[in-house]
């Protein structure tokens, strides 16, 4: 598999790393207090940030309840029902393109794009429901073509997070981790994950009938707060060995004020609890 991954015949020393941090993880008796340590902070930011923009992006609330919103949006219930379908595929399609060349163009890459195509798609989402209930205030009827543009853009809004915070949202925590703590920080990870999915399908259809567009606003303000975040706080982690990570975040602009030569002098952990 290293071999297929990497495109080389010699992956001899690569392996040799693995099998020697699979056995000192064996060691680790403290994974919980091994990540409150100064230079985990990274990691810990990330295992609990990125779960929760990936959440505040605002797709599971339109995978739930997409037959409820595109009725409300004025579709007939067969196509109101049918919608959900062809999100999904649209999705899936997505997750693929991003299967096949995130290992080309980068995960930044993806992030950065996906977030931009998702914060366009809600603003143009918000204006076209904006300007039609707005003004009218009838929620019962919308025209066909202008139907249409809220599809596309809805379609496209999924399209941008199927290639990017949809998988990626879990590659990158499952890589970043050393091995001396990934079962801890993993844990945070699919936890805010699970937790902000449970509150978000709470308040949805309070939050639709209360901010009506204003909904792809407030999800559109938190898209752009993650790119940004994104943009300034991870660094690209394509093709670095899991054992190596650490020499990522010591070259950081910000993250080398935790993550030191102190704590890894040889881009490895120096401590194994």
């Amino acid at each position: 598999m290293l071999k297929r991954i990497r495109g080389l015949e010699n992956v001899d020393e690569e392996f040799n790393d693995l099998v020697a941090a699979s056995e000192a993880c064996r060691q680790v008796e403290h994974p919980w207090r091994n990540l409150l340590q100064r230079k985990y902070r990274p990691h810990l930011t990330m295992a609990i940030m990125i779960p929760f923009f990936q959440q505040f992006t605002g797709i599971n609330v339109i995978m739930f309840y997409s037959p409820v919103l595109f009725h409300t949006l004025g579709y007939g219930s067969d196509s109101s029902l049918m919608t959900p379908v062809i999100i999904v595929v649209a999705n899936v399609v997505a997750t693929a393109v991003s299967i096949y060349r995130v290992d080309k163009w980068g995960r930044r890459m993806f992030f950065l794009e996906g977030g931009a195509q998702m914060l366009v798609c809600q603003i143009v989402v918000a204006i076209c429901i904006g300007v039609k209930f707005g003004i009218n205030g009838n929620p019962d009827e919308l025209p066909k073509w202008h139907a249409i543009v809220v599809l596309v853009f809805m379609y496209l809004y999924v399209v941008g997070f199927g290639w990017s915070w949809g998988p990626l949202g879990w590659l990158v925590p499952s890589e970043i981790f050393p091995l001396e703590i990934r079962s801890a920080a993993q844990s945070i990870n699919v936890s805010v994950n699970m937790l902000f999915t449970f509150l978000l399908g709470q308040v949805f259809l309070n939050m639709l009938c209360h901010l009506k567009f204003g909904l792809f606003l407030f999800f559109g303000f938190f898209v752009l707060v993650m790119t940004i975040f994104i943009y300034f706080f991870l660094p690209e982690t394509k093709n670095i060995p899991i054992e190596e990570m650490s020499m990522v975040w010591k070259q950081h602009w910000f993250w080398s004020k935790y993550v030191t030569d102190v704590d890894y002098p040889n881009g490895i952990a120096n401590d194994v609890e």
